[in-house]
């Protein structure tokens, strides 16, 4: 009930910015037009003319719409009370003045012009429903049609012939009917025109609501994007714990992308590991949308934190290659291989008091050694991020095992020692032959900082071109990493540097779209699918 109750109000608010901004847009045009009007008149009389008067008059029914709806929320129903009475006094004043308008200034032509600024500046800003608009619509339209035929069967056709011959021979009735069914023809152009606009402008509208509401999770803002989907912050609407849900939009849900996306899920519940993000739920809209919902983080990526406050001292890449190589054993161990290790898929968490918390993320792209088949995981496709991509990932992605994760690892920390990446080139090209043909440089090379031997070592050793040259497991490089002897990252350390940076750390929760890209090219095609 709490839910619907805030849902509730934010429609309301919603509904009355737009409501205000169409009264002020409104207004406004149609103040530019009595400005022109008046800039026309040549006396005195012209300005305090009665067209004149009604004229202004509409004007301030409009800007009264949105002088009323400034302030406080209120209820639908005094929005809607407030945006009609505007409307359709601001109409019919209107109206009025095209009946004192000379008959020489063709005052049908001129109302139904105005009006239809008004109509469609409504339907453009107004939240409605396609049916609504056509009601509000066709209402002005009977007021036009009878004004103008109350006027023009009083005209005096003897004197309207000196500019209008065509006249000639209708009589009074007959003439204010023709002109009254010219001006309901174009406001029933105009009229059809607003309840299109509103149509399609309430449809789309109805569509985003639909996203606001998944299963049991309230969508409060999007997050970000990647190539399996979009992250969005959420609330549990029992729980009223705050949660990530990642949304695969119906437009990407092929059948292709449909079983990855389930399988990522599936593949992700199976980590239980602290540095691992949990999984809370899985689940399908009524109208198709797949999604599913694990922890909101408190925290930064690697990428976005390096690139805010430079390289991290060596104890610090100690304790984070600790977590990621703890989370990325447990996947190993059940026959999970990542494929996109790389500091934009490492968050750095604060996280129930504890500072420095890693997160290992986005599994969209894992290979399942023990169940997945060529369709799902596409055997015949380069996967990965090329400035985090191991040589045998290049050459032959068949062949990719736990050893491809221990490549990206390590590329991961010459990123957090050095602040820059193994490799750069001008292309994804020039990148991939540097992984598959060059040396990398020590990072103790590159570091403005002395650097442990055996940390200097561990990371050349994790971007050995063969295999077989790497640590064999994440196991080993634990261990391996183990007799590093660096000055340790300690709480006092990690407490003092979220005071400092606890404001770019906590970016949006989720990984940001940088300089590693990942991609997915199919062999076989010579494309990215």
């Amino acid at each position: 009930m709490a839910q619907s109750t805030e849902t509730s109000a934010d429609s309301s608010a919603f509904l009355q910015r737009r409501v205000g901004w169409f009264g002020l847009v409104a207004g406004g045009l149609d103040f530019a037009f009595l400005i022109f009007r008046l800039v026309g008149a040549r006396s005195a009389s012209d300005i305090m003319h009665p067209s004149m008067l009604t004229h202004a008059g509409s004007c301030v029914c409009l800007a009264a719409i949105w002088i009323a709806l400034r302030g406080a929320t209120r209820s639908v129903a005094w929005i809607r009370a407030v945006e009609t009475t505007g409307l359709v006094l601001a109409s019919a004043l209107l109206v009025r003045m095209g009946m004192y308008l000379s008959l020489e200034a063709d005052p049908p032509r001129i109302v139904v012009m105005a009006l239809a600024v008004v109509h469609l500046a409504r339907a453009i800003y107004v939240p409605s429903s396609a049916r609504r608009t056509a009601l509000i619509s066709a209402m002005t339209g009977v007021v036009i049609v009878v004004m103008v035929f109350e006027v023009n069967q009083r005209v005096n056709l003897e004197a309207f012939q000196a500019f209008a011959p065509g006249v000639a021979g209708l009589t009074p009735v007959r003439f204010a009917g023709y002109l009254a069914a010219d001006a309901g023809a174009w406001w029933a152009l105009f009229g059809s025109l607003a309840a299109a606009a509103s149509r399609v402008i309430y449809g789309l509208r109805k569509q985003v609501g639909k996203i606001r509401e998944l299963g049991q999770y309230h969508i409060e803002a999007e997050l970000g994007s990647g190539a399996m989907g979009i992250v969005y912050r959420a609330r549990h609407a029992l729980l009223r714990r705050e949660t990530a849900v990642k949304l695969l939009p119906p437009k990407r849900a092929g059948e292709a992308a449909i079983q990855r996306f389930e399988r990522e899920v599936k593949l992700t519940a199976r980590l239980k590991h602290p540095n691992t993000v949990t999984v809370y739920d899985y689940g399908r809209t009524p109208d198709g949308m797949f999604y599913y919902a694990m922890e909101l983080l408190d925290g930064a990526t690697l990428e976005q934190i390096v690139s805010s406050t430079g390289p991290f001292p060596a104890g610090r890449v100690v304790r984070v290659l600790e977590q990621a190589a703890g989370a990325l054993a447990e996947a190993h161990e059940l026959g999970l291989i990542h494929r996109d290790i790389k500091p934009a898929n490492i968050m750095l968490c604060n996280q129930g008091g504890q500072m420095d918390v890693v997160k290992v993320l986005d599994f969209g792209l894992v290979k399942d050694l023990k169940g997945d088949g060529p369709h799902v995981t596409q055997e015949n496709s380069i996967t990965g991020t090329p400035l985090y991509m191991s040589p045998e990932a290049i050459r032959s992605p068949a062949s990719v095992d736990a050893r491809s994760d221990l490549y990206g690892l390590g590329a991961v920390a010459y990123y957090l020692l050095v602040g820059d990446h193994v490799f750069r080139g001008g292309s994804l090209v020039e990148v991939c032959s540097k992984h598959l043909h060059e040396i990398p440089q020590a990072p103790s090379a590159r570091s403005a900082h002395p650097l442990p031997e055996a940390l200097d070592r561990l990371v050349l050793d994790c971007l050995e071109k063969q295999p077989e040259r790497r640590p064999q497991s994440a196991r080993a490089f634990l261990e391996s990493l183990a007799r590093v002897n660096a000055d340790p990252w300690d709480r006092s350390q990690a407490e003092a540097w979220w005071r400092e940076h606890g404001s770019i750390a906590r970016a949006s929760g989720v990984p940001a779209t940088g300089t590693g890209k990942t991609i997915q090219v199919d062999l076989e095609l010579g494309r990215s699918p």
